[in-house]
Order: structure tokens, then sequence, then C-alpha cells
């Protein structure tokens, strides 16, 4: 059996001296063999850099980028045209629930296919592609996944 292994490194680089209120949540991330890093910080509510990202939304993006991977998979396999994706997910993490943590990730990807498909059969193939998705297969959070769906013809 193949076992893939994933490595990452997160470099800080700073003083917490002056306290909670003070530091720095700037920071650098970054994954061999890839060439470039992230900017990353903490979420603005908690101190965070707003022009960075943060893990809550790597998270999320993890998810989606997961799902779309995993439906161009399926769709390809199945001899069906994607045209276009866009997914403009969100999460939720409620503060008042402990252990404080994400409790939801809503996918809505909007698909667009070509040929002679019906929607019910991309449905059907978004998802087989969540259920073979790794990273929703990780996750403890509730993903949901409502795509719009929009078959184009052919082009004879």
């Amino acid at each position: 059996m193949r076992v893939h292994k994933y490595n990452a490194k997160c470099v800080w680089k700073g003083t917490t001296s002056a306290g909670y209120e003070e530091y720095d949540r700037r920071h650098e991330a970054s994954a061999a063999p890839a060439l470039e890093s992230l900017s990353l910080s903490s979420d603005p509510a908690f101190r965070g850099d707003s022009e960075c990202l943060n893990p809550e939304q790597l998270l999320v993006i993890a998810a989606s980028s997961c799902q779309l991977l995993s439906f161009l998979a399926v769709a390809s396999r199945a001899r069906i045209e994607v045209l276009e994706y866009q997914d403009d997910a969100e999460a939720e993490m409620p503060e008042d629930d402990l252990p404080v943590r994400i409790t939801s990730i809503k996918l809505k990807p909007r698909i667009v296919v070509s040929g002679e498909v019906s929607e019910r059969r991309v449905r059907h193939l978004v998802e087989v592609a969540h259920n073979e998705c790794y990273i929703a297969n990780s996750l403890k959070s509730s993903i949901v996944v409502e795509p719009v769906i929009e078959v184009r013809a052919t082009n004879a």
C-alpha cells in the first residue's frame, strides 16, 4: 500500500514580550517542492492582518480545491466536458461552541458542462466527487455541496 506524505513549514519571528495584544501574527508558510511561500496571519477577529490569508480560510480553500479536483477527475473519467467551475465557499466557526472549531463548510460550485449530459447526471458526479474528496473525508466538520449546474449545447 502506498502512503502519501505531505510536509509544510511555518516560520514566525518576533517577540511576545509586550503581551497578547501586541505581538505580530504574520508568518510565512511553505511546502516543498512549491517555490512560493504564503504570508499568513490570524483572522482579524484575533488581532491578525486582514491583508493576509488565515488558517481558517486555508481550511475552506482546501475543502473547495479538493472538491474541484475530485469533480474534474470524476467528470473526465465519465467523459463529460467541464468548461467552468467556480466555487464561492463559506464556513462557520461559532465562538460559543467549545472547543471552538469550524463546524460547517458550504461549497457552492457553479459548474458549466458541455454536451449531451443531464443536470441529474452531473449532480450525481458532484456527489461521487464529494465522497472521493480526501479533505472532506479527513474533516470532522459538516461539508455540504450545493451545486448550480449549467449544461451548454455542443457546438456542432
